[in-house]
């Protein structure tokens, strides 16, 4: 499965970077992912929606660890490419 297209819309807020919209194989997008600032650096964060008992449920997430780490590994360079662009500092660690 090849990522074929990220598209950022940068925030500026403490904890949330961005959101970023993954699309695969020119077939399947995924839209709603964050980059949050967390303690150890940046991290992507899956979309979720609200259940009734206030915890948060993930629409969509890669079943395995070698997937998580490239849609991470493309996310972040898309974001600090987007950042470097715009002249914006990040911090990705």
């Amino acid at each position: 499965m090849e990522i074929t297209e990220i598209r950022l819309t940068l925030r500026n807020e403490d904890k949330l970077k961005a959101f970023a919209n993954i699309t695969f194989d020119n077939a399947l997008v995924v839209r709603g992912l964050k980059i949050i600032s967390g303690n150890k650096g940046l991290f992507i964060s899956m979309p979720s929606k609200k259940r009734p008992n206030g915890t948060y449920q993930d629409i969509a997430h890669p079943i395995n660890t070698d997937m998580r780490r490239m849609m991470e590994r493309a996310v972040l360079e898309a974001y600090e490419k987007e950042i470097k662009k715009a002249g914006i500092s990040g911090n990705i660690k």
